[in-house]
Protein backbone atom coordinates (compact mmCIF):
# COMPACT_ATOMS: atom_id res chain seq x y z
CA UNK A 1 0.00 0.00 0.00
CA UNK A 2 2.67 2.26 1.16
CA UNK A 3 4.70 1.56 -2.12
CA UNK A 4 1.82 2.33 -4.24
CA UNK A 5 0.64 5.59 -2.51
CA UNK A 6 4.39 6.75 -3.43
CA UNK A 7 4.08 5.72 -7.05
CA UNK A 8 0.55 8.05 -7.57
CA UNK A 9 2.48 10.44 -6.04
CA UNK A 10 5.11 10.19 -8.09
CA UNK A 11 3.30 10.50 -11.09
CA UNK A 12 1.46 13.83 -10.33
CA UNK A 13 4.99 15.04 -9.51
CA UNK A 14 6.01 14.43 -12.78
CA UNK A 15 2.40 15.74 -14.36
CA UNK A 16 3.19 18.82 -12.50
CA UNK A 17 7.02 18.86 -13.66
CA UNK A 18 5.74 18.40 -17.31
CA UNK A 19 3.02 21.09 -17.42
CA UNK A 20 4.21 24.19 -15.01
CA UNK A 21 1.34 26.30 -16.45
CA UNK A 22 -1.09 24.01 -15.81
CA UNK A 23 -2.46 26.51 -12.80
CA UNK A 24 -2.78 29.37 -14.56
CA UNK A 25 -4.59 28.37 -17.20
CA UNK A 26 -6.93 26.78 -14.96
CA UNK A 27 -7.55 30.45 -13.71
CA UNK A 28 -7.82 31.61 -17.19
CA UNK A 29 -10.25 28.98 -18.07
CA UNK A 30 -12.43 30.32 -14.96
CA UNK A 31 -12.22 34.37 -15.46
CA UNK A 32 -13.81 33.30 -18.92
CA UNK A 33 -16.46 31.51 -17.68
CA UNK A 34 -17.50 34.42 -15.18
CA UNK A 35 -16.91 37.11 -17.85
CA UNK A 36 -19.33 34.69 -20.50
CA UNK A 37 -21.64 35.05 -17.41
CA UNK A 38 -22.03 38.71 -17.27
CA UNK A 39 -22.21 38.99 -20.39
CA UNK A 40 -25.08 36.81 -21.07
CA UNK A 41 -27.12 38.69 -17.94
CA UNK A 42 -26.18 41.79 -19.67
CA UNK A 43 -27.83 40.80 -22.93
CA UNK A 44 -30.47 39.57 -21.17
CA UNK A 45 -31.08 42.88 -19.32
CA UNK A 46 -30.79 44.75 -22.68
CA UNK A 47 -33.35 42.20 -24.15
CA UNK A 48 -36.05 42.69 -21.27
CA UNK A 49 -35.69 46.78 -21.45
CA UNK A 50 -35.90 46.50 -25.34
CA UNK A 51 -38.99 44.39 -25.05
CA UNK A 52 -40.21 47.32 -22.22
CA UNK A 53 -39.69 50.15 -23.92
CA UNK A 54 -41.47 48.62 -26.56
CA UNK A 55 -44.58 47.60 -24.75
CA UNK A 56 -44.76 50.91 -23.91
CA UNK A 57 -44.63 52.45 -27.57
CA UNK A 58 -47.45 50.11 -28.31
CA UNK A 59 -49.46 51.06 -25.12
CA UNK A 60 -49.09 54.87 -26.53
CA UNK A 61 -49.70 54.07 -29.90
CA UNK A 62 -52.77 52.26 -29.23
CA UNK A 63 -53.53 55.44 -26.83
CA UNK A 64 -53.25 57.62 -29.73
CA UNK A 65 -55.27 55.56 -31.90
CA UNK A 66 -57.93 56.18 -29.26
CA UNK A 67 -57.60 59.77 -29.61
CA UNK A 68 -57.97 59.59 -33.31
CA UNK A 69 -60.98 57.67 -33.26
CA UNK A 70 -62.91 60.08 -30.78
CA UNK A 71 -61.87 62.72 -32.76
CA UNK A 72 -62.99 61.46 -35.61
CA UNK A 73 -66.35 61.14 -33.62
CA UNK A 74 -66.36 64.54 -32.73
CA UNK A 75 -65.64 65.76 -36.07
CA UNK A 76 -69.23 63.57 -37.16
CA UNK A 77 -70.99 65.38 -34.70
CA UNK A 78 -69.71 68.66 -35.45
CA UNK A 79 -70.39 68.32 -39.44
CA UNK A 80 -73.85 67.04 -38.69
CA UNK A 81 -74.42 69.99 -36.90
CA UNK A 82 -72.93 71.99 -39.39
CA UNK A 83 -75.62 70.65 -41.78
CA UNK A 84 -78.17 71.24 -39.45
CA UNK A 85 -77.22 74.70 -39.17
CA UNK A 86 -76.73 75.25 -42.53
CA UNK A 87 -80.24 74.05 -43.27
CA UNK A 88 -81.95 76.33 -40.28
CA UNK A 89 -80.42 79.33 -42.14
CA UNK A 90 -81.74 78.25 -45.62
CA UNK A 91 -85.38 78.20 -43.78
CA UNK A 92 -84.90 81.35 -42.37
CA UNK A 93 -83.47 83.11 -45.77
CA UNK A 94 -86.47 82.02 -47.13
CA UNK A 95 -88.49 83.78 -44.50
CA UNK A 96 -86.70 87.02 -44.98
CA UNK A 97 -84.31 87.02 -42.13
CA UNK A 98 -81.88 87.14 -44.31
CA UNK A 99 -82.32 90.55 -45.36
CA UNK A 100 -83.14 91.50 -41.89
CA UNK A 101 -79.77 90.74 -40.88
CA UNK A 102 -78.01 92.64 -43.84
CA UNK A 103 -79.26 95.73 -42.42
CA UNK A 104 -77.83 95.25 -39.24
CA UNK A 105 -74.41 97.41 -39.10
CA UNK A 106 -72.19 99.16 -37.04
CA UNK A 107 -73.44 102.67 -35.73
CA UNK A 108 -71.77 105.96 -37.17
CA UNK A 109 -72.36 107.70 -34.23
CA UNK A 110 -74.55 107.75 -31.20
CA UNK A 111 -77.10 110.89 -30.73
CA UNK A 112 -78.03 111.73 -27.59
CA UNK A 113 -80.52 115.27 -26.55
CA UNK A 114 -79.55 116.92 -23.53
CA UNK A 115 -82.75 117.77 -21.67
CA UNK A 116 -83.97 118.77 -18.32
CA UNK A 117 -87.29 120.54 -17.62
CA UNK A 118 -88.57 121.76 -20.74
CA UNK A 119 -90.98 119.09 -22.06
CA UNK A 120 -92.54 121.06 -24.77
CA UNK A 121 -88.99 121.96 -26.11
CA UNK A 122 -87.81 118.95 -26.18
CA UNK A 123 -91.11 117.17 -27.86
CA UNK A 124 -90.55 119.33 -30.79
CA UNK A 125 -86.64 118.70 -30.79
CA UNK A 126 -87.61 114.89 -31.00
CA UNK A 127 -90.27 115.32 -33.55
CA UNK A 128 -87.86 117.01 -35.42
CA UNK A 129 -84.72 114.24 -35.07
CA UNK A 130 -87.25 111.22 -36.08
CA UNK A 131 -88.47 112.84 -39.36
CA UNK A 132 -84.63 112.32 -40.76
CA UNK A 133 -83.53 109.91 -38.40
CA UNK A 134 -86.13 106.57 -38.88
CA UNK A 135 -84.39 106.11 -42.23
CA UNK A 136 -80.97 105.43 -40.67
CA UNK A 137 -82.15 104.38 -37.54
CA UNK A 138 -79.87 101.79 -37.25
CA UNK A 139 -76.80 103.84 -37.82
CA UNK A 140 -77.96 106.74 -35.73
CA UNK A 141 -79.60 104.97 -32.04
CA UNK A 142 -81.08 107.75 -30.46
CA UNK A 143 -80.83 108.89 -27.02
CA UNK A 144 -82.86 111.33 -24.55
CA UNK A 145 -80.59 112.03 -21.27
CA UNK A 146 -82.31 113.60 -18.60
CA UNK A 147 -80.51 115.68 -16.09
CA UNK A 148 -83.14 115.72 -13.42
CA UNK A 149 -86.60 114.40 -11.94
CA UNK A 150 -88.95 116.24 -13.92
CA UNK A 151 -91.80 113.55 -15.00
CA UNK A 152 -93.18 115.76 -17.73
CA UNK A 153 -89.54 115.18 -19.47
CA UNK A 154 -89.34 111.21 -18.36
CA UNK A 155 -93.04 110.57 -19.34
CA UNK A 156 -92.65 112.32 -22.56
CA UNK A 157 -89.42 110.39 -23.32
CA UNK A 158 -90.18 107.05 -22.29
CA UNK A 159 -93.57 107.48 -24.72
CA UNK A 160 -90.90 107.47 -27.60
CA UNK A 161 -90.09 103.51 -28.36
CA UNK A 162 -87.81 105.12 -31.08
CA UNK A 163 -85.24 106.38 -28.38
CA UNK A 164 -83.60 105.26 -25.05
CA UNK A 165 -84.11 107.00 -21.99
CA UNK A 166 -80.92 107.84 -19.77
CA UNK A 167 -81.87 109.79 -16.35
CA UNK A 168 -79.68 111.61 -14.48
CA UNK A 169 -79.93 111.61 -10.95
CA UNK A 170 -77.30 114.26 -9.27
CA UNK A 171 -77.63 115.78 -5.18
CA UNK A 172 -74.33 116.77 -4.49
CA UNK A 173 -74.93 120.43 -3.53
CA UNK A 174 -73.22 123.03 -6.35
CA UNK A 175 -70.69 125.46 -5.15
CA UNK A 176 -69.87 128.29 -7.75
CA UNK A 177 -66.08 129.32 -7.97
CA UNK A 178 -67.13 132.49 -7.73
CA UNK A 179 -69.68 134.61 -6.52
CA UNK A 180 -73.20 135.47 -8.27
CA UNK A 181 -72.39 132.69 -10.80
CA UNK A 182 -75.62 130.36 -12.23
CA UNK A 183 -76.00 127.00 -10.76
CA UNK A 184 -77.19 125.53 -13.82
CA UNK A 185 -73.86 126.36 -15.77
CA UNK A 186 -72.29 123.47 -13.41
CA UNK A 187 -75.18 121.36 -13.49
CA UNK A 188 -75.25 121.15 -17.28
CA UNK A 189 -71.25 120.38 -17.35
CA UNK A 190 -71.90 117.69 -14.89
CA UNK A 191 -74.50 116.32 -16.61
CA UNK A 192 -72.71 116.14 -19.68
CA UNK A 193 -69.73 114.20 -18.42
CA UNK A 194 -72.31 111.82 -16.70
CA UNK A 195 -74.05 111.21 -20.32
CA UNK A 196 -71.00 110.88 -22.96
CA UNK A 197 -69.09 108.45 -20.32
CA UNK A 198 -72.44 106.36 -20.18
CA UNK A 199 -72.06 106.27 -23.85
CA UNK A 200 -68.47 106.13 -24.68
CA UNK A 201 -67.58 103.79 -21.48
CA UNK A 202 -70.72 101.70 -21.08
CA UNK A 203 -71.95 101.52 -24.11
CA UNK A 204 -68.93 101.89 -26.41
CA UNK A 205 -69.50 103.88 -29.43
CA UNK A 206 -66.97 104.83 -31.34
CA UNK A 207 -68.60 108.41 -31.52
CA UNK A 208 -71.45 110.31 -30.37
CA UNK A 209 -73.17 113.40 -31.57
CA UNK A 210 -74.72 116.03 -29.19
CA UNK A 211 -77.93 118.10 -29.43
CA UNK A 212 -79.58 119.86 -26.96
CA UNK A 213 -83.95 119.84 -26.34
CA UNK A 214 -84.47 123.21 -28.00
CA UNK A 215 -82.81 122.16 -31.53
CA UNK A 216 -84.56 121.56 -34.93
CA UNK A 217 -82.17 119.79 -37.55
CA UNK A 218 -81.83 119.78 -41.43
CA UNK A 219 -82.93 117.02 -43.62
CA UNK A 220 -79.29 116.17 -44.51
CA UNK A 221 -78.09 116.43 -40.91
CA UNK A 222 -77.45 112.78 -40.70
CA UNK A 223 -75.29 112.29 -44.08
CA UNK A 224 -73.34 115.34 -43.02
CA UNK A 225 -72.14 114.33 -40.08
CA UNK A 226 -71.83 110.77 -41.89
CA UNK A 227 -69.08 112.51 -44.52
CA UNK A 228 -67.75 114.16 -41.24
CA UNK A 229 -67.06 111.02 -39.72
CA UNK A 230 -65.03 109.95 -42.28
CA UNK A 231 -63.17 113.41 -42.04
CA UNK A 232 -62.60 112.80 -37.84
CA UNK A 233 -60.99 109.40 -38.87
CA UNK A 234 -58.53 110.34 -41.42
CA UNK A 235 -57.37 113.34 -40.16
CA UNK A 236 -56.07 114.19 -36.25
CA UNK A 237 -55.97 117.47 -36.37
CA UNK A 238 -59.71 117.58 -36.06
CA UNK A 239 -61.05 117.49 -32.32
CA UNK A 240 -65.08 117.60 -33.57
CA UNK A 241 -67.35 118.47 -36.61
CA UNK A 242 -70.21 121.05 -36.15
CA UNK A 243 -73.37 121.46 -37.97
CA UNK A 244 -73.60 125.05 -36.36
CA UNK A 245 -72.11 128.55 -38.12
CA UNK A 246 -72.23 131.63 -35.28
CA UNK A 247 -72.40 134.05 -38.02
CA UNK A 248 -75.47 131.69 -39.73
CA UNK A 249 -77.67 134.35 -40.55
CA UNK A 250 -79.88 134.63 -43.59
CA UNK A 251 -77.77 138.08 -44.34
CA UNK A 252 -74.77 136.13 -43.67
CA UNK A 253 -74.93 132.81 -45.71
CA UNK A 254 -75.81 131.39 -49.43
CA UNK A 255 -74.11 128.22 -50.36
CA UNK A 256 -75.40 124.82 -48.93
CA UNK A 257 -72.42 123.24 -50.31
CA UNK A 258 -69.76 124.84 -48.51
CA UNK A 259 -67.74 123.77 -45.34
CA UNK A 260 -64.60 125.43 -43.66
CA UNK A 261 -62.28 124.86 -40.85
CA UNK A 262 -62.41 126.61 -37.63
CA UNK A 263 -60.33 127.32 -34.76
CA UNK A 264 -63.04 128.00 -33.00
CA UNK A 265 -65.69 125.63 -31.48
CA UNK A 266 -69.17 126.29 -32.51
CA UNK A 267 -70.64 123.66 -30.72
CA UNK A 268 -74.77 123.83 -30.90
CA UNK A 269 -75.10 120.13 -32.73
CA UNK A 270 -71.60 118.44 -32.43
CA UNK A 271 -69.72 115.06 -32.98
CA UNK A 272 -66.30 114.04 -31.23
CA UNK A 273 -64.69 110.69 -30.90
CA UNK A 274 -64.34 108.08 -28.44
CA UNK A 275 -60.39 108.94 -28.39
CA UNK A 276 -61.34 112.72 -28.16
CA UNK A 277 -63.29 111.98 -25.07
CA UNK A 278 -61.15 109.72 -23.11
CA UNK A 279 -58.36 112.52 -23.44
CA UNK A 280 -61.06 114.96 -22.46
CA UNK A 281 -62.87 113.37 -19.76
CA UNK A 282 -60.55 113.38 -16.97
CA UNK A 283 -60.18 117.40 -17.17
CA UNK A 284 -63.62 117.61 -18.20
CA UNK A 285 -64.37 121.19 -16.17
CA UNK A 286 -66.69 121.85 -13.28
CA UNK A 287 -68.70 124.61 -15.92
CA UNK A 288 -68.77 126.51 -18.74
CA UNK A 289 -67.85 123.21 -20.84
CA UNK A 290 -67.97 124.85 -24.15
CA UNK A 291 -66.07 127.83 -23.02
CA UNK A 292 -63.17 125.23 -21.99
CA UNK A 293 -62.92 123.46 -25.04
CA UNK A 294 -62.12 127.09 -26.57
CA UNK A 295 -59.31 127.50 -24.59
CA UNK A 296 -55.68 126.37 -26.30
CA UNK A 297 -54.37 124.30 -23.48
CA UNK A 298 -57.92 122.16 -24.36
CA UNK A 299 -58.28 121.94 -27.61
CA UNK A 300 -54.19 122.21 -28.71
CA UNK A 301 -54.40 123.94 -31.85
CA UNK A 302 -56.82 120.94 -33.20
CA UNK A 303 -59.36 122.28 -35.46
CA UNK A 304 -63.43 122.20 -35.88
CA UNK A 305 -65.59 121.38 -39.11
CA UNK A 306 -68.71 124.06 -39.58
CA UNK A 307 -71.00 124.43 -42.05
CA UNK A 308 -71.67 127.68 -44.31
CA UNK A 309 -75.27 126.88 -43.73
CA UNK A 310 -76.24 125.66 -40.53
CA UNK A 311 -77.86 121.71 -40.11
CA UNK A 312 -79.28 122.84 -36.91
CA UNK A 313 -82.06 125.64 -35.30
CA UNK A 314 -81.70 126.97 -31.85
CA UNK A 315 -85.13 127.99 -31.30
CA UNK A 316 -84.68 128.08 -27.09
CA UNK A 317 -85.54 131.59 -26.40
CA UNK A 318 -85.94 130.68 -22.65
CA UNK A 319 -82.97 128.56 -20.83
CA UNK A 320 -80.20 128.86 -19.29
CA UNK A 321 -78.36 131.40 -21.09
CA UNK A 322 -81.87 133.14 -20.20
CA UNK A 323 -82.35 134.54 -24.10
CA UNK A 324 -78.49 135.96 -24.42
CA UNK A 325 -78.45 136.84 -27.89
CA UNK A 326 -81.14 134.87 -29.13
CA UNK A 327 -82.81 137.98 -31.20
CA UNK A 328 -80.01 139.35 -32.54
CA UNK A 329 -78.26 135.89 -33.16
CA UNK A 330 -80.01 133.11 -32.67
CA UNK A 331 -83.42 133.66 -34.35
CA UNK A 332 -82.21 134.62 -37.51
CA UNK A 333 -80.05 131.62 -38.51
CA UNK A 334 -81.05 130.05 -41.74
CA UNK A 335 -81.59 126.38 -41.50
CA UNK A 336 -80.36 124.24 -44.35
CA UNK A 337 -83.65 123.29 -46.70
CA UNK A 338 -81.50 121.54 -49.26
CA UNK A 339 -81.18 117.71 -49.32
CA UNK A 340 -77.33 117.64 -49.90
CA UNK A 341 -75.89 114.52 -51.37
CA UNK A 342 -72.54 114.81 -49.15
CA UNK A 343 -71.82 111.06 -50.33
CA UNK A 344 -70.93 112.15 -53.79
CA UNK A 345 -68.87 115.23 -52.65
CA UNK A 346 -65.28 115.34 -52.30
CA UNK A 347 -64.18 116.88 -49.35
CA UNK A 348 -60.91 116.34 -49.51
CA UNK A 349 -60.17 119.38 -49.84
CA UNK A 350 -60.68 120.06 -46.00
CA UNK A 351 -57.98 118.08 -44.98
CA UNK A 352 -55.47 119.93 -42.89
CA UNK A 353 -52.56 119.66 -45.93
CA UNK A 354 -55.08 120.66 -48.39
CA UNK A 355 -56.85 123.27 -46.36
CA UNK A 356 -54.37 125.81 -46.16
CA UNK A 357 -54.08 125.93 -50.18
CA UNK A 358 -57.78 125.94 -50.17
CA UNK A 359 -58.22 128.46 -48.35
CA UNK A 360 -55.41 130.51 -49.23
CA UNK A 361 -56.35 130.69 -52.90
CA UNK A 362 -59.72 132.12 -51.75
CA UNK A 363 -58.42 135.62 -49.98
CA UNK A 364 -55.74 135.97 -51.99
CA UNK A 365 -57.80 135.77 -54.93
CA UNK A 366 -60.68 138.30 -52.74
CA UNK A 367 -60.00 142.08 -53.18
CA UNK A 368 -57.92 143.96 -50.40
CA UNK A 369 -60.12 147.21 -49.62
CA UNK A 370 -59.29 149.87 -46.88
CA UNK A 371 -61.52 152.66 -45.89
CA UNK A 372 -63.89 153.89 -42.61
CA UNK A 373 -66.81 152.49 -44.10
CA UNK A 374 -65.91 148.92 -44.71
CA UNK A 375 -69.15 147.69 -45.32
CA UNK A 376 -69.75 150.71 -47.84
CA UNK A 377 -66.69 149.77 -49.54
CA UNK A 378 -67.43 145.52 -49.22
CA UNK A 379 -71.14 146.74 -50.78
CA UNK A 380 -69.81 148.72 -53.84
CA UNK A 381 -67.67 145.93 -54.92
CA UNK A 382 -68.20 142.67 -57.09
CA UNK A 383 -66.70 139.60 -55.58
CA UNK A 384 -65.21 138.60 -53.07
CA UNK A 385 -63.19 141.22 -50.49
CA UNK A 386 -60.99 141.45 -47.71
CA UNK A 387 -60.83 143.55 -45.16
CA UNK A 388 -57.30 143.61 -42.58
CA UNK A 389 -58.47 144.08 -38.34
CA UNK A 390 -55.44 145.83 -36.55
CA UNK A 391 -56.52 143.92 -32.88
CA UNK A 392 -58.95 142.61 -31.47
CA UNK A 393 -60.85 145.91 -31.07
CA UNK A 394 -60.34 147.24 -34.92
CA UNK A 395 -62.05 143.70 -35.28
CA UNK A 396 -64.99 144.28 -32.94
CA UNK A 397 -65.64 147.71 -34.90
CA UNK A 398 -65.63 146.29 -37.76
CA UNK A 399 -67.78 142.91 -36.84
CA UNK A 400 -70.45 145.59 -35.24
CA UNK A 401 -70.88 147.63 -38.79
CA UNK A 402 -71.74 144.27 -40.39
CA UNK A 403 -73.81 143.21 -37.37
CA UNK A 404 -71.58 139.83 -37.19
CA UNK A 405 -70.59 137.99 -33.71
CA UNK A 406 -67.37 140.54 -31.96
CA UNK A 407 -66.93 137.82 -29.25
CA UNK A 408 -63.61 136.85 -28.77
CA UNK A 409 -62.11 133.55 -26.94
CA UNK A 410 -58.33 133.33 -25.67
CA UNK A 411 -57.07 134.90 -28.88
CA UNK A 412 -59.41 133.41 -31.29
CA UNK A 413 -62.41 135.85 -32.89
CA UNK A 414 -65.75 133.04 -33.40
CA UNK A 415 -65.76 131.66 -36.80
CA UNK A 416 -62.00 132.22 -37.28
CA UNK A 417 -59.55 130.14 -38.97
CA UNK A 418 -56.36 131.45 -38.86
CA UNK A 419 -57.75 134.57 -37.46
CA UNK A 420 -59.63 135.24 -40.50
CA UNK A 421 -63.87 135.15 -40.07
CA UNK A 422 -65.57 134.57 -43.44
CA UNK A 423 -69.44 135.13 -44.08
CA UNK A 424 -71.35 136.24 -46.87
CA UNK A 425 -72.66 139.59 -47.16
CA UNK A 426 -76.20 140.44 -48.68
CA UNK A 427 -74.77 138.50 -51.77
CA UNK A 428 -73.14 135.64 -52.76
CA UNK A 429 -69.83 137.74 -52.00
CA UNK A 430 -67.07 136.82 -49.39
CA UNK A 431 -66.27 139.03 -46.93
CA UNK A 432 -62.64 137.75 -45.33
CA UNK A 433 -61.98 139.76 -42.19
CA UNK A 434 -58.00 139.19 -41.78
CA UNK A 435 -55.68 139.62 -39.09
CA UNK A 436 -51.91 141.18 -39.20
CA UNK A 437 -50.72 137.35 -39.72
CA UNK A 438 -53.10 136.04 -41.28
CA UNK A 439 -51.99 136.10 -44.93
CA UNK A 440 -48.51 135.26 -43.77
CA UNK A 441 -49.86 132.01 -42.07
CA UNK A 442 -51.31 131.17 -45.73
CA UNK A 443 -48.84 131.99 -47.53
CA UNK A 444 -50.90 134.63 -49.27
CA UNK A 445 -48.92 138.25 -50.66
CA UNK A 446 -50.16 141.10 -48.20
CA UNK A 447 -50.80 143.81 -50.76
CA UNK A 448 -52.89 146.02 -48.56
Amino acid sequence: MELRLSILTHRRRSRLLLHPDASFCHTISLCRANCCSALVIEQVEAESHCASQTRLLIDQISAQKGEIVFLQEQKKHQDEKCRQLSALVQHLESKGVKQMISKVQVPVAAVVVMACNRADYLERTIKSILKYQEPVASKYPLFVSQDGTNSDVKNLALSYHQLTYMQHLDFERVRTERPGEIIAYYKIARHYKWALDKLFIEHNFSRVIILEDDMEIAPDFFDYFEAGAALLDSDKSLLAISSWNDNGQKQFVHDPYTLYRSDFFPGLGWMLTKSTWDELSPKWPKAYWDDWLRLKENHKGRQFIRPEVCRTYNFGEHGSSLGQFFNRYLRPIKLNDVQVDWKSMNLSYLIEDNYVQHFGDLVKSAKPVRGADPVLEAYNIDGDVRIQYRDQEDFERIAAKFGIFEEWKDGIPRAAYKGIVTFRYQTPRRVFLVAPSSLQQLGVENDL
